[in-house]
């Protein structure tokens, strides 16, 4: 079994598209060990427990020091015995030290078809806005290993969806969601749990 421990800063979307496709059976052969989140009172937590996860905050505002904090988070991943960790809408640039004890066992999705729209300043709505403005006519979403960039780690799964007209920033969000975020992964988790990859 792959214990797989999810890390989470708001909604938990792809949090719950992940605990809906282990409990049908979509993801085989993989346990979701625990939750962390770096805010507290998110959507993400009430997910976890009603799926019956473990569930914790880790945030910075409650320690002196940046260091202080990467410490602790990687204190807290190591309590799960993780064999996967997936950043799922996790707002925080992992500590190198995380990186380099987890190499190739860290995963994140990012709403943009990388090497567009990601890097540094590019997450949440920002990515659809800048997608919007440059007027491109696809966009999408792309699940990747973790390494010391920002967005730069190999790429695992890509999806393409479609920029309509008359598009907002928060309806191509949503489209990539439903269509892109939600399938890639599910997808990806269950080719790690398998030896697919």
């Amino acid at each position: 079994m792959l214990r797989v421990l999810v890390m989470v800063s708001g909604g938990g979307t792809n949090l719950q598209a992940i605990i809906d496709a282990v409990k049908s059976g979509e993801v085989t052969n993989t346990e979701l060990v625990g939750v962390i989140s770096n805010n507290y009172g998110v959507k993400s937590l009430d997910r976890a427990a009603l799926a019956g996860i473990p569930a914790e905050v880790c945030s910075a505002k409650d320690f002196a020091s940046r260091d202080e904090f990467n410490d602790r988070l990687l204190e807290r991943v190591d309590s799960y015995k993780p064999d996967l960790i997936v950043l799922a809408g996790f707002l925080v640039v992992i500590p190198e030290k995380m990186i380099d004890k987890y190499e190739n066992k860290i995963i994140n999705i990012h709403p943009s078809l990388i090497p567009s729209f990601c890097g540094t300043g590019y997450y949440g709505l920002k990515v659809h806005e800048a997608a919007l403005a440059r007027g491109v006519k696809v966009s999408g979403a792309t699940v990747h290993f973790v390494d010391k960039g920002t967005d730069t780690g190999p790429i695992i799964l890509q999806k393409a969806v479609e920029v309509k007209k008359g598009d907002t920033p928060e309806v191509l969000q949503r489209r990539i969601m439903e269509e892109a975020e939600w399938k890639l992964l599910p997808q990806a988790i269950d080719m790690i749990a398998n030896g697919k990859l």
